[in-house]
């Protein structure tokens, strides 16, 4: 059914033309993925990534795809990096409606999977630097983002978690664990907070994806070990993420509030391996 403009409800809900967006992460993987399909969506796009090569190089595609996205070198565990990627966005976008949160490391394998990530053999030096970009990281783009947000009284917060913020996760190490943990509850806390200013905040907890958060892409025997977590038998692929982010980036998702939703193939509904 077409509504006043020509253009249908369904349209009109995941309308994304114009919007006015931050990621960070985004010059690979989760982020990237994000960028893309905003950018190809209409939505003017600002991706922050401490990879300015790769960043310069991957925004530069999507603006020769005919997309608008402005690459801005920012690392998200320096408060005056974070501070000069939202400047940024104002200068090139004028504002900002929408910010997703999602730059964030590996912490190292599991209990599950090599011994240097069993508690006795915890290494501080990780702990604080996956915790400074997965945690804190996250806070300060989040706090960026209110600065905005609550005096223009709308906007939209999406923070990426993980399935291991949810439940035990011996794949993967102790600081990713308790940093992700530590998001669900933020994104709550910070929901509650902003909804008094028409802000919404809400996480995305992705499950295995082929993406190289650990520092390289999965070889075969490691995608085989991580699919055999998951119900469907398989990694995603960060295309599989796509439609979730037009969803929480466009009015179908305004009355959406405080809220972590797993994209896990099933992940979650299984008990992990001991």
């Amino acid at each position: 059914m077409a509504e006043a403009g020509g253009r249908s409800v369904v349209e009109q809900l995941f309308d994304l033309r114009g919007t006015r967006v931050v990621v960070t992460g985004a010059a690979s993987g989760i982020g990237l993925a994000m960028a893309e399909v905003l950018a190809a969506a209409g939505a003017r796009v600002v991706g922050g990534d401490r990879d300015g090569e790769g960043l310069a190089a991957r925004m530069a595609e999507l603006e020769a795809a005919g997309g608008e996205a402005h690459a801005v070198v920012a690392d998200v565990a320096e408060a005056a990096q974070v501070d000069r990627l939202f400047a940024a966005a104002d200068e090139h976008l004028g504002g900002v409606d929408v910010v997703f949160a999602n730059a964030g490391i590996g912490g190292g394998g599991g209990y599950a999977r090599v011994v240097s990530g069993r508690l006795a053999e915890l290494d501080l030096a990780t702990w604080d630097r996956v915790l400074q970009i997965d945690l804190t990281g996250v806070i300060l783009t989040m706090r960026a983002a209110a600065r905005r947000m609550v005096p223009q009284r709308h906007g939209k917060i999406v923070v990426t978690a993980s399935v291991a913020g949810l439940r035990a996760e011996p794949m993967v190490g102790y600081p990713y664990v308790a940093a992700k943990a530590a998001l669900v509850n933020l994104v709550r806390q910070a929901a509650l907070e902003l909804a008094h200013h028409q802000v919404t905040v809400n996480a995305i907890a992705p499950g295995p994806f082929k993406t190289n958060i650990g520092g390289r892409p999965f070889d075969a025997a490691a995608e085989a070990v991580w699919g055999g977590t998951v119900p469907l038998g398989r990694m995603g692929t960060t295309d599989e993420l796509k439609g979730l982010v037009v969803l929480l980036a466009s009015p179908a998702s305004s009355y959406l509030n405080g809220a972590t939703i797993p994209i896990d193939g099933g992940a979650t509904v299984s008990a992990p391996e001991m």
